[in-house]
């Protein structure tokens, strides 16, 4: 109910108000059914506008450190993502790992959308980076259609580091839903979830025209850490960047 009155009755037409999201392919979200929206990621508020443009509800894995912090801060934080459909995930790996893909599975079980963002991390600079298998096998175990959807200009509104966005449009464009059931049974095979997430990159990279780099954005992320906390230490060694990800290879039908 509170996700209801803040989608349709108080944030929602607010934000709609101010932000004037503009949206093309709306009409590849299914009515019914269980689906996964997978996104690229530039800002905070890309798990905020998404929702607020689809008729359906829509349910994120956020980071547990949004749902833990103290204070009346904290609380705000944690009462917001509540609000906006979000669901706690520990990302540290290994059994929190297994806890996390469960949780997705929750939700496409009761036949609901499940939002996603393959790249694992927000984008540091607006590219798109390497897809993380963990999506793939999520799909494959779920056996539910993919939709990708690309945001477009919120790193512009809502950079990383910025509390208070700032006053603009943004854009939601939604792609085809890609279907994976013939690989079904396949979620072991981590080459099949290799090819399932580049799959899903490449749809996306279609969608937005990002730049692609074919490393992870967490790599990316903790070499410019290193180097801020060590300006001495020697820079990271550049990465080449490709204009797409590799484009699937068709495979027969098993």
């Amino acid at each position: 109910m509170f996700y209801w009155l803040m989608k349709n009755l108080i944030a929602g037409p607010l934000l709609r108000g101010i932000f004037r999201p503009w949206v093309v392919g709306l009409e590849n979200v299914p009515a019914d059914g269980a689906v996964i929206l997978a996104s690229n990621h530039l800002s905070f508020i890309d798990s905020i506008f998404l929702p607020i443009v689809v008729d359906r509800h829509v349910s994120f894995l956020a980071k547990s450190d949004y749902f833990t912090r103290r204070g009346l801060k904290g609380w705000a934080t944690k009462a917001f993502m509540n609000a906006t459909g979000q669901l706690p995930i520990d990302r540290s790996g290994g059994k929190a790992s297994e806890a996390s893909l469960n949780t997705g599975l929750a939700v496409l079980a009761r036949g609901e959308i499940l939002g996603i963002y393959p790249e694992g991390t927000r984008s540091p600079d607006g590219k798109l980076y390497r897809g993380r298998t963990g999506v793939a096998r999520m799909i494959l175990e779920a056996g539910v259609p993919v939709v990708p959807v690309a945001m477009i200009d919120t790193a512009e509104i809502m950079p990383i580091g910025r509390r208070i966005p700032r006053i603009g449009r943004i854009g939601i464009v939604i792609g085809e839903p890609l279907d994976f059931s013939r690989f079904e049974g396949m979620e072991g095979d981590r080459f099949i979830l290799r090819s399932v997430t580049d799959e899903i990159m490449y749809a996306l990279h279609g969608l937005g025209a990002q730049e692609y780099v074919d490393v992870y954005a967490s790599t990316v992320k903790e070499k410019r850490a290193a180097l801020a906390a060590d300006p001495a230490s020697p820079p990271p060694v550049a990465v080449p960047s490709q204009s797409a990800p590799s484009a699937p290879e068709a495979r027969p039908a098993r």
